[in-house]
């Protein structure tokens, strides 16, 4: 301490200061290691509690999101050839339309494994079906369509795997 009465950071003999500093640096260093000790055994007790709770419908809730997300690139490109007064796709549009409204609730369904999903699944058949067919009209000259058209026949394949 100086004659002051105040601690003088600067001074290399002045050992309380340089303690303090060490003891924080110490306990700093101990708090963050049982930090990460403690969150590595709370992930490994939660992996443990957790195993065999894997998604039950992932293939399905997989599928039916592919069909959404190809299904809204489909739905713009479409838009666009109508905004340039293109309406050959318009049946193409409105059979994507439809089965962007279904498989969004067709994937909450799988995620909840619902009971009404064998039922989903059955229709969700009949709802990619007739928007494949209608993008593969299209598909040739569109390669959004064809998009479409694949996720569709995914999404059939994997409800019939499911209703087997």
């Amino acid at each position: 301490m100086s004659k002051r009465g105040v601690i003088n950071d600067n001074d290399p003999h002045n050992t309380e200061v340089h303690m303090d500093r060490r003891n924080f640096v110490i306990g700093a260093g101990v708090l963050a290691s049982a930090a990460v000790t403690g969150t590595a055994f709370a992930a490994e007790r939660q992996s443990r509690s957790h195993q065999g709770h894997g998604r039950k419908n992932q293939a399905l809730i997989d599928a039916s999101m592919g069909c959404i997300k190809s299904g809204q690139v489909c739905m713009d490109h479409c838009l666009e050839l109508f905004k340039a007064g293109d309406t050959s796709v318009a049946e193409c549009a409105a059979s994507v339309q439809e089965m962007l409204a279904f498989c969004t609730a067709f994937s909450q369904f799988a995620s909840y494994d619902s009971r009404h999903l064998k039922n989903m699944a059955k229709l969700c058949i009949d709802v990619c079906k007739d928007c494949e067919k209608e993008c593969r009209k299209h598909e040739k000259k569109h390669a959004e369509c064809k998009a479409c058209a694949d996720a569709c026949a995914e999404s059939v394949a994997q409800c019939k795997k499911f209703l087997t």
